[in-house]
């Protein structure tokens, strides 16, 4: 709901008032998770800051594609994209050192940080000339226009596509840790807590290099031949990898499985906002994201619940099934590399 809630606001407001502005939300509710004296309390803050969470995607992306020249706007999404498996490592490191020597507590406090980001671009982040050039139009962020000719078809793909994706990614990464650590007689690799912290360290090198790759890739060839390519790869080397029960060679193959299964993620911002006019993009972007990140919820129950019955080699291969939907969904999506921004 941030999301759709974000873009709107991005598209009638401005791009950087909406990041601004949910990144905000997002800093100071983390902190305040911190003050939390019960479960309720720690359960508000955390929905309020995922309100802000997930509309920082939608303005930003929105700010991002609008900002870079289309020969490379392929290359700045995933520069911004990469910063997931920077701050991914980032939080890893604070709960290492911060956790153990003040506390839980402490570690939400450290969210606040990102909260002073907003007096810098206030300061030094314009909006977008696209958008400034579109007035106020009293079309902007409606979305209902998603729905109709000729887009709605478009938003439909989109919305599949990106909703395999992130099923299969959420069913996959969230399940990893136990994977790796259960005992082998129950469908594990069997190594130990420590030993599996490193595998998923080594992965999120790849993760972040797949981020930025996509990008320069998908300037370079297409986002279609390039988005199609990292999803059937994915679907491969995630049924590969769930089949080897060696640690040299899971450590190996690790880097290059989380490079095709998360990088494509930067090709998303580009490709939806070369289809959606500048009046609707953002709205666009944070619905046909968003919704995918709802749906997907329901990855990590599906993947446990078949792990119980089948062992977690057949339920991550569910993972690699939705790889390969997402893949077939771009039947019906479009190449738009290079398009001008309307």
């Amino acid at each position: 709901a941030g999301g759709v809630l974000f873009g709107w606001i991005a598209d009638r407001f401005g791009r950087t008032r909406a990041l601004m502005l949910s990144v905000a939300i997002y800093s100071v509710f983390t902190a305040a998770c911190g003050f939390a004296q019960d479960f309720t309390q720690f359960l508000i803050y955390r929905i309020i800051l995922g309100f802000g969470m997930g509309g920082e995607w939608a303005s930003g992306a929105a700010l991002v594609s609008e900002t870079w020249p289309s020969q490379h706007r392929g290359k700045a999404l995933g520069f911004m994209q990469s910063g997931w498996a920077i701050g991914y490592a980032a939080a890893a490191l604070v709960n290492a050192f911060v956790q153990p020597a003040f506390g839980w507590r402490a570690v939400f406090f450290v969210g606040i940080l990102p909260a002073f980001f907003t007096l810098w671009v206030r300061r030094n982040v314009e909006e977008p000339q696209i958008w400034k050039a579109s007035g106020a139009s009293a079309a902007r962020g409606r979305l209902r226009v998603i729905f109709q000719k000729p887009l709605g078809a478009l938003t439909l793909a989109l919305t599949l596509m990106n909703t395999c994706t992130l099923f299969a990614w959420w069913g996959f990464y969230l399940w990893l840790p136990t994977y790796l650590t259960q005992p082998a007689e129950r469908g594990g690799v069997g190594l130990q807590l420590l030993s599996s912290s490193g595998f998923i360290l080594v992965m999120q090198a790849g993760m972040w290099l797949g981020y930025v790759t996509f990008g320069f890739v998908s300037d370079r060839i297409g986002r279609k031949k390039t988005y199609v390519t990292y999803l059937v790869t994915a679907a491969v080397l995630l049924s590969i990898y769930v089949s080897i029960r060696t640690p040299a060679v899971l450590l190996a193959l690790g880097p290059f499985v989380a490079f095709f299964a998360t990088g494509y993620f930067s090709g998303f911002g580009a490709v939806t906002a070369e289809i959606y006019p500048t009046s609707i993009r953002a709205t666009a972007q944070g619905f046909t994201y968003n919704i995918g990140r709802v749906v997907s919820a329901a990855a990590p129950w599906a993947v446990g619940s078949l792990a119980q019955t089948q062992g977690f080699g057949a339920a991550l291969s569910v993972s690699s099934i939705a790889f390969l939907l997402a893949a077939l969904a771009w039947v019906w999506i479009p190449e738009t590399k290079g398009r001008e921004l309307s």
